[in-house]
């Protein structure tokens, strides 16, 4: 029995769903953004804490360096404990939140597309992460924060082409931010709170109402 016109389209757009589905990571959960905001903000509450609660650029350079003019080693220790401990538990609630996502919605959570974003992202993340620890070793501590942001931006826009679209946008936001943060070196925490804190809160909320709220 030869198909109706109706059946055709239907058909054509189930066809268009799995390639879809199959070229793109679409796992990634609102749920993981909007925790990793937030563990982000406390990381940096946590930080101004430790430089008690001072904004000024003087800030930075007050608690970093001693007497002779080096770099601290408690400050640097301090910094590198504080942000690892902020990456990991936002690792560990995006790999949790997007394996229920992907099971909830009978999603793959490891495929090609996922390997593709994985080495989209790696690459500027990795060299980002080289290229902040010899600024530290030379010094230069007050564009870390800026460059942080810059070359996470750049791996979301690169990774983009492989998952949701609104990651693009996130990317941008953030490469702009840290671009702004080039122009008001000392103040690099306070983007880096909106950066990762806020924009990554506005991003999780925004996803988890258009693709996961029931």
């Amino acid at each position: 029995m030869e198909k109706t016109p109706q059946e055709h389209l239907e058909t054509l757009a189930e066809i268009r769903n799995i390639m879809h589905r199959s070229t793109r990571f679409l796992s990634l959960s609102g749920l993981a953004g909007i925790f990793s905001g937030i563990f982000a903000l406390i990381g940096a509450g946590v930080a101004f804490w430790y430089l008690k609660l001072n904004f000024s650029a003087r800030a930075y350079y007050q608690y970093a360096m001693d007497a002779q003019g080096n770099m601290r080693l408690d400050f640097v220790t301090f910094f590198f404990v504080d942000a690892f401990t902020v990456l990991f538990a936002s690792m560990v609630v995006s790999y949790y939140f997007s394996w229920r996502k992907a099971k909830r919605y009978g999603l793959q959570m490891w495929d090609n597309s996922t390997y593709r974003v994985m080495e989209s992202m790696g690459i500027p993340l990795v060299t980002g992460g080289l290229f902040c620890i010899l600024l530290l070793w030379q010094g230069h501590f007050g564009v870390i924060a800026p460059c942080t942001l810059i070359f996470y931006g750049l791996a979301l826009v690169g990774a983009s082409s492989h998952t949701l679209r609104e990651v693009y946008y996130l990317g941008l936001c953030e490469i702009a931010l840290g671009l702004m943060a080039m122009l008001a070196l000392g103040y690099g925490l306070v983007f880096w709170a909106i950066g990762f804190g806020v924009l990554h809160i506005v991003y999780g909320w925004l996803m988890y109402n258009r693709y996961e709220r029931a």
